[in-house]
């Protein structure tokens, strides 16, 4: 999960880009990076940290030009804080190509070792995304005559990077002295927005992640990127587009209407604020029928993405909804924060209690959901601490039990506290007197309602049924290893950080 934004204009995009950025920020805390163009030259800035550490007012001034791409970074693939990974990546060979990608690739390895030895290219990361610029610039170098492009060159090229990759992705990249060229891989699992803009000057282009950067930044929505179609916007503001996929299906990400996506954003025809209302009504017919023994006196939303649900809940229930945690803004979700230990530590950080709320009632906490079961531990024991008589927790969304290989950080089962436990047990496991999860079928039903042309999803970390259909039982095994070391990696991190703090004290 990842922020990208490109922007074709007519005017200076720098502080666009750097607002749209802003807006996505919820998409990927890790780095950031933004790349503009004028004419044919390239001026890109990008490091690690937030979108406000990373630029600064002599960076912003060092990026001219109408044109460029943006990128928020959410570490999946590659390692986190490692600064040769933040993304845009560039190559000069054949064309000056600037690319930023959210998403996963399930081929990586398999397309490494043609880069090597067949395309001749060489990579020089771990990161995925840096494979797929160099897939893609492959591809535009045959597809081109005499190294001269247009769109119908540009979109045989995409073809090929379709027929080539396997995963998910949704990917922006510019093209030096030609334009921004999108598109989103054949199922359609990450989010792809375009939106426009009438100026007197002409018409200018945005396309990001969520439609949310589109409206914030003045642009009205055109509509979203379809599976295995492809956009390019030309550097005069000429707007092309293909479908490049012969058998492209919408399977997009329900974890996006769950947690992922910001509330007020549009994806593929359905409001996440609506999707989440609906959520919290699934969730009362539930309670109704499997818990109408527990005496619920308050509903409490673990902020920020689960306050629809519980709105929803309460009043369905009739009973009070209160806020009983106040967030620090200065903390980022835990949720994609690299490393277990580093999502321990955070979340009394970034909660605190209201007592009085707490205080001698029977407590229904609401949560988007229960991943590894360290935050929803912490904050029923939050809540007991706080006077609560009884803690009853509900989630949005069913137990997550299953790897995530498209670009959501859940890549081992070994990680997941619903993985090998019953409900009941995962109840017991984060102290909760009872536990509500949504059933599948509700969650689905609760986007279905608002556009019933989706009938697909792509839910592998509920379901384990993986859309791409390259996921094999060794492919999972490989990348538990590969986590196994990096969580051996980052608990030895952790220890060496507590040793520090104490010697330091």
């Amino acid at each position: 999960m990842c922020g990208i934004l490109g922007i074709v204009a007519r005017s200076p995009v720098n502080q666009l880009l750097y607002d749209g950025l802003l807006l996505l920020q919820h998409r990927g805390q890790d780095a950031a990076g933004i790349v503009t163009a004028q004419g044919k030259s390239f001026h890109m800035h990008k490091g690690g940290g937030l979108v406000r550490d990373v630029f600064r007012t002599r960076n912003m001034r060092a990026l001219p030009g109408n044109m460029g791409i943006g990128h928020c970074r959410y570490p999946t693939a590659g390692s986190a804080h490692n600064s040769a990974e933040s993304q845009p990546f560039y190559v000069n060979s054949p064309f000056g190509i600037v690319l930023g990608h959210n998403g996963n690739l399930t081929n990586t390895d398999t397309l490494k070792d043609e880069m090597f030895r067949q395309d001749l290219r060489h990579i020089n990361t771990n990161s995925d995304s840096e494979v797929l610029l160099n897939v893609l610039a492959h591809e535009l170098e045959n597809a081109s005559v005499r190294l001269r492009l247009d769109p119908q060159t540009i979109f045989t090229a995409v073809s090929a990077v379709h027929r080539r990759v396997r995963g998910a992705y949704a990917v922006i990249a510019m093209i030096a002295g030609y334009g921004v060229l999108a598109f989103r891989d054949p199922y359609g699992i990450r989010p792809a927005v375009i939106g426009y803009n009438e100026s007197g000057q002409g018409t200018e282009y945005i396309v990001a992640s969520e439609s949310v950067a589109v409206d914030a930044l003045g642009f009205r929505l055109l509509r979203d990127i379809a599976p295995g179609e492809a956009v390019f916007i030309d550097e005069d503001g000429g707007f092309y587009s293909q479908q490049c996929a012969p058998r492209a299906s919408l399977n997009p990400c329900i974890f996006e209407y769950v947690y992922l996506a910001r509330p007020d954003s549009l994806i593929d025809g359905v409001s996440v604020y609506e999707a989440r209302l609906n959520m919290g009504e699934r969730l009362v017919r539930k309670i109704a029928r499997k818990h109408r023994d527990l005496d619920i006196d308050v509903v409490i939303p673990i902020p920020d993405s689960s306050r629809p649900t519980a709105l929803q809940v309460a009043l369905g229930l009739g009973v009070p909804y209160r806020e009983g945690f106040v967030k620090n803004r200065y903390i980022g979700r835990t949720f994609i924060m690299p490393g277990q230990a580093v999502r321990r530590r955070s979340v009394r950080q970034k909660l605190n209690v209201i007592a009085m709320e707490f205080r001698g009632k029977n407590v229904l906490l609401v949560d988007d959901s229960i991943v590894r079961g360290t935050t929803s531990r912490e904050i029923v024991q939050m809540a007991r601490e706080s006077g609560a008589r009884r803690v009853f927790f509900a989630t949005a969304a069913p137990p997550v039990r299953f790897p995530n290989v498209y670009g959501i950080d859940m890549p081992t089962r070994a990680e997941l506290i619903a993985a090998h436990r019953s409900e009941d047990e995962v109840g017991i496991e984060i102290g909760a007197d009872a536990l509500i999860y949504q059933d599948l079928d509700a969650l689905k039903d609760s986007v279905i309602s608002i556009n019933p042309k989706l009938t697909r999803f792509e839910a592998s970390c509920f379901d384990g049924q993986y859309v791409t259909g390259d996921v094999t039982s060794d492919y999972l095994a490989e990348i538990e290893n590969r986590r196994d070391a990096q969580r051996d990696s980052d608990e030895d991190e952790a220890a060496q950080l507590d040793l520090n703090l104490v010697t330091a004290n």
